[in-house]
């Protein structure tokens, strides 16, 4: 057997059939990619400068921001070096690095996103004890956790790929490292690691989707027994929530489901779907809160007229 340092570098791909518009491309994604920090950005130092917003909900508004601003950040200038100037290579090492940062970055954001599903939770089934359950060092502690959790979740994804030799072909079907990806071009056997990817997305997505799901049953529940103007008022406060759960979730799964059953011959779809995954959260994001949350929105024209003048 080939030792595993047969693989030194693998081959990054932009969207095939499309190499003429690479330069436009980058230019969308390099505008996307600025619009993403700048938004979560924005976001951000809102919520730090104004006291009023320091709750739970925007608290965790705030972790979701920064996870977009690091998620994209460590695929998105690599992609428009790809597109740009053509460089293709990445080595082992720099591959294995962005695929943990991706990959335990997704299940950091999985967490805050369930987290913020059980504070949608308390705020309107047990509203007089929510701020005893969601104190501020509770936040900090549910914020670490998610940080923890997501680094040792994936932490083995790239200590399996190291121990695989590789074959001839070192070329990913992305323009950046996914670990089912990479896990195809090993030439032994990779049993391992599938069955750990299952578990991971079983444990991590899975297990995340189905307790957000769980809430917002209880959280219907509760607001059925509600007057009208109250139960609008109380549902009104989670359509950001389930805008950003499905902005997250559905691209996921998606791009789950394309690589656990193949990839339709002479399509697209999964290069379409991987930078999807990768480039709309953020972008996102900020606008569905920025637009939904009075506090944000009444903030940014602030800042706006502060500019102007």
């Amino acid at each position: 057997s080939v030792g595993s340092s047969s693989a030194s570098t693998f081959t990054l791909i932009g969207i095939p059939g499309l190499e003429a518009a690479n330069f436009w491309l980058a230019f969308l994604l390099c505008s996307l990619y600025l619009l993403a920090v700048l938004g979560n950005g924005t976001i951000i130092y809102i919520i730090k400068a104004e006291q009023s917003l320091h709750e739970p909900m925007y608290l965790f508004l705030c972790m979701l921001a920064a996870i977009d601003m690091l998620i994209s950040t460590s695929t998105m200038p690599r992609m428009m070096d790809l597109l740009w100037f053509n460089s293709t290579t990445i080595g082992f090492d720099a591959c294995l690095l962005q695929m943990f940062c991706i990959h335990s970055l997704s299940a950091m954001e999985s967490t805050i996103l369930l987290a913020m599903a059980f504070d949608r939770y308390v705020a309107i089934c047990c509203p007089l004890r929510h701020a005893a359950i969601l104190t501020s060092p509770r936040i900090a502690k549910i914020g670490l956790a998610s940080v923890i959790r997501g680094a040792t979740v994936m932490a083995p994804l790239p200590i399996f790929i190291k121990r695989l030799p590789f074959c001839s072909s070192r070329v990913l079907s992305h323009s950046y490292c996914l670990h089912q990806d990479v896990m195809k071009l090993a030439c032994a056997d990779i049993k391992v690691n599938i069955i750990y990817g299952l578990i991971v997305i079983t444990s991590v997505i899975g297990l995340d989707s189905l307790l957000i799901s769980l809430s917002y049953v209880f959280i219907l529940t509760a607001a059925l027994s509600l007057s009208q103007e109250a139960r609008l008022k109380a549902l009104g406060t989670c359509i950001s929530h389930v805008c950003a759960v499905f902005l997250f979730y559905v691209p996921f799964i998606g791009l789950a489901m394309v690589h656990r059953f193949g990839k339709i011959h002479g399509s697209n779809i999964h290069v379409v779907m991987a930078n999807v995954y990768l480039l709309v959260p953020p972008v996102l994001n900020p606008i569905v809160y920025g637009v939904k949350t009075k506090q944000i929105r009444h903030r940014i024209t602030k800042l706006f007229q502060r500019t102007t003048h």
